[in-house]
């Protein structure tokens, strides 16, 4: 196969067709498990541009992504974001099965119906707790209300929401139950997701780590859990529970590794495309972008990638005060 045609498949023969891009690092809110309070932003300048993402986009596309998701950081604090997410949308249908988004939600209400009218049929919304004084606490800023309120904004403007909580021993584990009531009774699925060691953060995660078979364990002492074929092309494994009429994701970096399946890259706002969530293996997009060979320098780019790519990654959180397994946050990795 010569340089830069076909589907990309990795040294492991995994095919690739699942892109995760970044259109920022910024974030209005604070987690307290994903960055510090005083975290320091990228320099605007080494942020790709529209055109930037736009043409990475086409050029991914050409190589056989087929799903889309834009993180940050929060994607829409980023000021022309609609704008990218219009002209990606043109393509679902054909290039592109699937154009979805992350987000916090803080902004949801204000956006909700220019997604759904660009192309977006689903969002993923990161809820951690119903609970005003631990939302706060959690997020360093209190924004529960704009965040529910963006959550019906986009069940009212057609979108599905996915809701992923974070399962955080000592501080929300004991209202998974109730926040997947809530999320059922309002029509959404949820997934539950182990706390991932990315980048220094004031807290230690080994106090805040709670291993999701322990949490299956106690929900299945209040509810009946099947497995289920569904998949929305990412790590979850999903249960239905038939107490509540709704479907829970599982996603466990730590406890079940899911990397056998992998196929998923992730490019940051700068664009550096990593080729694993946990580890340092990246190519530069953004050289290859400005370069006077742009189309040549990302097809060569997007083979080194391919050809980098680890067979897994290697988390854990089993001993106090030990550094991240990368110093990178995930606001800057993306979600």
């Amino acid at each position: 196969m010569s340089c830069g045609t076909g589907p990309l498949v990795d040294a492991f023969n995994r095919r690739i067709s699942y892109l995760r891009l970044s259109v920022t690092d910024r974030c209005d809110l604070r987690c307290t498990y994903c960055m510090p309070e005083k975290m320091q932003f990228l320099p605007r300048k080494d942020v790709l541009t529209l055109e930037e993402l736009h043409k990475l986009a086409l050029g991914m596309m050409q190589r056989g992504i087929t799903k889309i998701r834009l993180t940050g950081g929060e994607p829409l604090v980023r000021r022309d974001m609609i704008d990218l997410v219009r002209a990606l949308g043109r393509h679902v249908g054909g290039a592109l099965e699937e154009l979805t988004l992350t987000t916090n939600g803080t902004r949801l209400a204000e956006f909700a119906d220019d997604l759904a009218s660009a192309g977006i049929r689903r969002v993923n919304v990161s809820l951690d707790t119903l609970d005003p004084d631990v939302f706060a606490a959690l997020s360093r800023r209190d924004r529960l209300e704009s965040v529910l309120e963006g959550i019906a904004a986009a069940r009212e403007a057609g979108l599905r929401v996915k809701l992923n909580t974070v399962a955080l021993k000592g501080i929300n584990e004991d209202m998974i139950p109730q926040m997947i009531g809530w999320a059922h009774g309002e029509g959404h699925d949820l997934t539950l997701i182990e706390v991932m060691p990315l980048g220094d953060v004031e807290d230690d995660r080994v106090d805040h780590y709670l291993p999701l078979t322990a949490v299956r364990e106690r929900l299945e002492q209040r509810f009946t859990l099947t497995p289920s074929a569904a998949s929305t092309g990412g790590p979850a494994r999903y249960f239905d529970i038939e107490e509540t009429g709704g479907r829970l994701g599982l996603i466990s970096p730590l406890t079940n590794n899911f990397c056998s399946g992998c196929n998923r890259i992730r490019v940051t706002a700068t664009g550096q495309l990593y080729a694993c969530l946990g580890g340092a293996e990246k190519v530069d997009l953004r050289a290859a972008l400005r370069s006077d060979t742009p189309d040549d320098a990302l097809a060569a780019a997007l083979d080194e990638a391919m050809r980098i790519k680890p067979e897994k990654h290697h988390f854990r959180i089993d001993e106090r005060g030990a550094a991240p397994a990368q110093p990178r946050h995930m606001s800057m990795t993306g979600g």
